[in-house]
């Protein structure tokens, strides 16, 4: 039985952003979705992975909202205006690593902890976006040392909450999600305009496989199509 119930309520972390701002419209339209909130770095309620204590205080102050049947974060961060992924392990630096694990990992992991207070004990899913390049099983290219450590990091953080809800939380499911590659500013480098799928496609069908979803399925790395990846 899926987790997420008719009619539900939703928060969307990183709304601002490509991927997030086209959830936010689509679940605007959804006639299930009783009420979605958005919040980014900008937003009256801010949350800034640059700064780590705005976490707790966004949780805190959203917490006469809830509860929430479905919370989506998509914040991420692949490369910057200083740097880009590494090509070799020449290319590795401590800053470039630092910025990564923090943005990419410790942020969401953060949010995991303050904001699954908010989620609903009766039946809820809060998913993550990751992506399919921080799979160490399947790292055939190499490259990109800090995002793919960062990404790797945060699965593993995401499986192990899992597990604890397991006990304390068994209606809640904890998902790490992969997007595909979708136009963005953050694929723009790397050809995402050519290859990758417009936002509000991709925002669809994360939608529609998160809709599925059932307590069992907790824990697991989840892509769009609803494959299961391997950590």
């Amino acid at each position: 039985m899926p987790l997420v119930p008719q009619p539900f309520r939703a928060l969307v972390i990183g709304s601002s952003g490509t991927i997030g701002s086209a959830l936010m419209e689509l679940l605007e339209k959804n006639p299930s979705c009783s009420a979605v909130y958005g919040i980014h770095r900008s937003s009256l309620t801010p949350v800034d992975y640059q700064d780590l204590n705005t976490i707790e205080s966004a949780a805190l102050a959203l917490a006469n909202l809830g509860p929430f049947q479905l919370i989506i974060n998509t914040i991420g961060i692949l490369h910057t205006e200083h740097w880009m992924p590494e090509k070799k392990l020449e290319d590795l630096n401590a800053e470039q690593l630092q910025m990564l694990i923090q943005v990419n990992a410790i942020g969401p992991s953060l949010t995991i902890k303050y904001f699954s207070k908010l989620l609903d004990p009766a039946g809820s899913i809060m998913a993550t976006l990751s992506a399919k390049v921080g799979s160490i099983e399947d790292n055939r290219l190499g490259g990109w040392y800090s995002y793919r450590a960062s990404k790797a990091a945060l699965n593993m953080l995401i499986k192990t909450a899992a597990i604890e809800f397991g006990r304390t939380r068994p209606n809640t499911a904890l998902v790490a999600l992969h997007p595909g590659t979708v136009n963005s500013r953050l694929s723009k480098p790397f050809k995402g305009e050519q290859i990758g799928r417009p936002p509000a496609d991709a925002a669809s069908d994360m939608l529609k496989v998160l809709f599925t979803l059932n307590k069992e399925d907790s824990g697991t790395f989840i892509s769009y199509s609803g494959e299961r990846l391997p950590w």
